[in-house]
């Protein structure tokens, strides 16, 4: 924010302003600006904790007062829905056994002939790797990063461009200073500060109006770092298939120790990165961008953009370039390392910001299951996955927590004395319930065998 202009004396004589009566109001209305500032942000952070809290409460009371008969209606739906994902996601775990065993191959043939990859490096396309940054909050480590990718990523120099793209609402000096200085001794720094910016997508929309002439385009967030190899996988991948349009990495945790909570989010990502999305890519036929370690053709992002509009805007450009008929496809080789939030208010709100991007998404794009694309084939496979993503996955999470509040609604009103009651309760308290369970142990026995 621009400091405030000062009060100038227009006029002299008995009917001028005082500058000094004007300056000496305001620290006080500073104070009430900052208090306002406060209770903002208060309302802003604890909103949405009230309303899911709310939501949690009334449903709870609304199944306490419904028959026996519309809770048996509900348990079914919920049941049913939670198995087909359940099924789904044991699916995708399946089929990404092969995705896993061919990356696996490719680098234990890559390091047994000493790190030389198939294409020479005097073939290998231009690469701009973009850092996104917003230096208020990422001014610690930014140097950091830009060091590690001049220094670490194993690439012919003159076929890469490190790319630092920022916006910041106030001069932060010396860092910005620094960074200037620095891409003056490396000539594949490259540093722009995008004005009026206030969002990732701002940032990056700017830097696709410049004239590169890169052939491909990678997209980090501030807190990442590449494998060194990264780079290279990717752009391997480009160069065995013209008909590739985006390749999305592997993003790991590499803060998992510093608590239980990063722990998990570790896990978490694993079981994402390396499990689901590359299952579903080879179950359903299309894969995902997923906002950072991604890279795109050059002249594919250029004429796509980022909607500014979107809360991930990320997912909605995935969506956008399969409307297009855009092969996308992940690789387990192309990794980098992120931070996990730390704490449980980070935490909560990055996935109440996905939560709801991921519903903004889905309502957008759900017409992709019926609709034609304007490019390409979309087939009925595609199509099913689609819908699988966009519309069951999505009310699935819904689904879920009033499953919760069903249980819940009836623990309060008959609670269980027993554990075998207990477990009655919450799985076999209808038939439902047993024919899935049968249905779920004849699967995995078919698998096994």
């Amino acid at each position: 924010m621009a400091p405030e202009k000062s009060f100038v004396t227009l006029t002299a004589g008995p009917m001028a302003c005082s500058e000094v009566d004007l300056r000496g109001d305001r620290p006080q209305f500073s104070s009430l600006q900052a208090v306002v500032r406060k209770i903002a942000d208060f309302v802003q952070d604890w909103t949405p904790f009230l309303l899911v809290a709310s939501y949690f409460f009334f449903s709870t009371c609304i199944y306490m007062v419904c028959s026996q008969k519309l809770i048996e209606v509900f348990w079914f739906i919920y049941l049913t829905t939670n198995f087909y994902i359940a099924g789904n996601s044991f699916v995708e775990a399946f089929m990404c056994m092969a995705p896993a065993r061919d990356a696996r191959k490719a680098r234990m043939k890559v390091e047994a002939n000493g790190w030389k990859f198939p294409t020479p490096d005097d073939q290998l396309l231009h690469l701009d790797l973009i850092i996104v940054a917003y230096l208020p909050n990422e001014k610690d480590i930014i140097r950091d990063r830009v060091h590690y990718a001049l220094e670490r990523i194993i690439y012919p120099k003159n076929k890469i461009t490190i790319n630092v793209v920022y916006n910041t609402p106030t001069p932060i000096e010396p860092l910005e200073t620094e960074l200037r200085e620095l891409a003056r001794v490396h000539s594949n720094l490259r540093i722009v500060q995008v004005p009026n910016s206030t969002s990732k997508a701002h940032n990056l929309n700017y830097f696709l109006t410049l004239d590169t002439g890169a052939d491909v385009i990678a997209v980090f967030d501030c807190d990442h770092y590449t494998h060194p190899y990264g780079p290279r996988w990717a752009i391997e991948r480009f160069m065995s298939n013209p008909k590739i349009d985006i390749v999305q990495g592997r993003c790991v945790v590499f803060n998992a120790a510093v608590s239980f909570m990063t722990g998990m989010i570790s896990v978490e990502f694993d079981k994402i990165y390396a499990v689901s999305h590359p299952g579903r890519s080879a179950l359903w036929g299309f894969a995902l961008f997923t906002g950072s370690n991604g890279y795109w053709r050059s002249h594919f992002l250029r004429d796509l953009k980022m909607d500014d509009s979107m809360l991930t805007e990320d997912i909605d450009s995935t969506l956008r370039a399969l409307s297009r008929g855009a092969h996308i496809e992940h690789d387990l080789n192309v990794v980098s390392y992120e931070l996990a939030p730390v704490t449980w208010l980070a935490l909560w709100n990055q996935r109440a910001r996905w939560a709801q991007g991921w519903a903004q998404a889905s309502m957008r794009h759900l017409i992709l299951t019926f609709n034609k694309p304007t490019q390409g084939n979309r087939n009925k496979k595609m199509r099913f996955g689609l819908l699988s993503l966009l519309l069951i996955r999505e009310m699935s999470y819904y689904l879920v927590t009033q499953y919760c509040c069903l249980v819940l609604s009836v623990i309060i009103l008959h609670f269980p004395k027993t554990p075998i009651a207990f477990a009655r309760l919450i799985y076999f308290q209808y038939p439902i319930s047993q024919w899935l369970f049968i249905i779920r142990y004849d699967i995995l026995i078919y698998f096994q065998e």
